[in-house]
């Protein structure tokens, strides 16, 4: 069976997230009403970015794409500023 991959990019359903973390709906819906998910109501439905799900489930991997974001950025800066 393949497995499901949470992309940092990707927004979510509720019930897409649910299957992803595989856990039930009032747990989802415990993780939203306490904000231990952020997540933006569309048309009356939650949508939950990726990344806040990634952050759930491994803090260290969001802590690497930011590593890796500052990085590129201050390399970026600095050819910048020798132009």
């Amino acid at each position: 069976m393949r497995e499901k991959v949470i992309n940092y990019n990707e927004i979510y359903t509720t019930s897409e997230a649910r299957k992803l973390l595989k856990i039930s709906e009032s747990t989802i819906k415990r993780l939203l009403k306490r904000g231990i998910i952020r997540a933006n109501k569309v048309g009356g439905q939650y949508r939950i970015l990726g990344k806040e799900l990634l952050r759930l489930v491994s803090p260290e991997v969001e802590r690497g794409v930011i590593r890796s974001y500052q990085k590129l950025k201050r390399k970026i800066k600095k050819s910048v500023k020798n132009w």
